[in-house]
């Protein structure tokens, strides 16, 4: 099996993938808090973690993959109390809204998508032994706080400055300051008007860092090979996550963590606080293809930093409309002729070249690179005829392949309605009868409804166009 390669923020090391059990690779990502929608920069983390996946998954490995869903915090609370409903209504509505979304960028569907409400004992477990540790201390309102100054490893991932630490004052809130390093809660005790559950703890509610240990563990064990997330996760949700994890089991909690760097729009950092944001939903309604919106979150080194703009939209549907062309064009390729004696190493060429590009720390634009590469020569095939049908099917195979981990192919099952089928009849029939006219219209028609059609050597050949309209 090939060796993937992956940039450990925590050693800041590119490190080959060395697999902590021999029968699967767990992989953890932080989802949504479902307090409200998801935007498009939410889910450039959420899809690179599912390049990741389908990457691993293509290179032969089994792969656990587990997702939170943190569906108690305190914009949760605030938000169904705004609204008039309960936090679990509340945080329904919008995990209905993220799953459809994710679906609709093709977003493979986490092996475990725990919920933080589910697993509060979990959680309490967790607590009560750093409280045994005398890592957490109690305060008089039934709070219970991580000790950092217990803990001299803490902000090795965040790489801070250990004489500049802060401690010993309580941060209570799940909200605060990306530079605040003080002791953390761990459990808030029970507040009137505010949901709470009875553990061995005591009353109260979780705080949102031990939510990740707690899940984490539950479903992958007290350590795991890989946990990705947004680059404003390392500190200080990653950093404490280390750090309440490590001194309650005395174990390494993770080989290798993974940060995607942030969506930005007219250049800012992509955020709700900001207002800056576009909900995937929002973009479909406007009339952006799923497929494009998908491939612009892909397409540039998870680590590097990536502008949303009408011109990536626009450079991605160019990018599909080129893959679906040459897709459709094997589809219906016919040649009565002997193979390609050279088509084999082509294919195979292209695949290594391929995932070679995503061992390497997942370097997709390397990776689109071969398959464009691929792409160029398989249509100077295709227009000198020099390939025969059995050799476009074997390409069509080999495309299909890569599309296992990108994931941006049009969908080779999906049919199409019984109107447009009987068009595509019609303009058929119209050809072979000279009627050129009816042939034109229909094949305007058409296009008016989203299908491209085009008369070749193998007959009529339609694809459906790749959209970026706005507004």
């Amino acid at each position: 099996m090939s060796e993937t390669r992956l940039q450990d923020t925590l050693t800041g090391e590119l490190r080959p993938l060395v697999p902590l059990r021999d029968d699967r690779i767990g992989v953890y990502s932080c989802g949504p808090t479902v307090y409200g929608p998801a935007h498009i920069g939410n889910f450039r983390s959420f899809l690179f973690a599912d390049l990741l996946v389908r990457h691993l998954r293509w290179r032969g490995h089994t792969v656990r993959w587990v997702m939170n869903i943190t569906d108690v915090d305190d914009k949760i609370i605030r938000g169904a109390a705004a609204a008039g409903i309960g936090i679990e209504e509340l945080a329904n509505r919008y995990l209905e809204g993220f799953l459809a979304d994710a679906d609709a960028l093709r977003m493979t569907r986490p092996d475990v998508l725990p919920r933080a409400t589910e697993h509060i004992d979990d959680m309490a477990a967790l607590i009560g032994t750093l409280l045994e540790r005398e890592h957490a201390y109690r305060t008089d309102d039934g709070s219970i706080f991580f000790r950092i100054s217990s803990w001299p490893a803490y902000g090795r991932l965040a790489r801070l400055d250990p004489e500049q630490l802060r401690v010993g004052e309580r941060v209570e809130a799940d909200e605060y300051a990306k530079d605040d390093v003080r002791d953390f809660a761990l459990w808030k005790g029970a507040k009137p008007g505010e949901p709470s559950w009875t553990t061995a703890i005591g009353e109260g509610r979780p705080g949102w860092h031990i939510e990740c240990s707690a899940m984490s563990m539950a479903h992958l064990g007290t350590s795991f090979d890989i946990h990705t997330g947004g680059i404003d996760l390392i500190f200080p949700h990653h950093e404490d996550e280390i750090a309440q994890s490590e001194a309650a089991t005395g174990q390494p909690f993770v080989n290798t963590w993974l940060h995607c760097a942030h969506l930005q729009s007219s250049g800012t950092k992509m955020a709700k606080s900001t207002g800056n944001i576009a909900r995937p939903s929002e973009l479909f309604e406007a009339g952006v293809s799923p497929r494009a919106l998908r491939y612009a979150l892909l397409a540039v080194h998870y680590r590097a930093g990536l502008n949303h703009s009408d011109e990536s939209l626009a450079a991605a549907a160019a990018a599909l409309s080129r893959l679906d062309a040459l897709v459709a064009a094997l589809a219906t390729y016919r040649e009565d002729r002997s193979d390609d004696q050279t088509l084999p190493v082509l294919l195979a060429d292209a695949r290594e070249a391929f995932g070679a590009a995503l061992d390497d720390d997942l370097n997709i634009s390397e990776a689109l690179a071969a398959t464009f590469d691929l792409l160029r020569d398989l249509n100077r095939r295709i227009e000198a005829r020099s390939i025969s049908t059995d050799d476009a099917a074997r390409a069509l195979e080999l495309m299909r392949d890569l599309d296992q981990v990108l994931g941006v192919l049009p969908d080779p099952d999906e049919d199409l309605s019984p109107q447009l089928r009987s068009m595509l009849d019609e303009r058929a029939a119209a050809r072979a009868a000279r009627d050129w006219a009816a042939s034109d219209r229909l094949r305007d028609e058409l296009l008016a409804q989203g299908i491209a059609v085009e008369d070749t050597r193998d007959g009529q050949r339609w694809r459906r166009l790749v959209e970026v309209r706005r507004g």
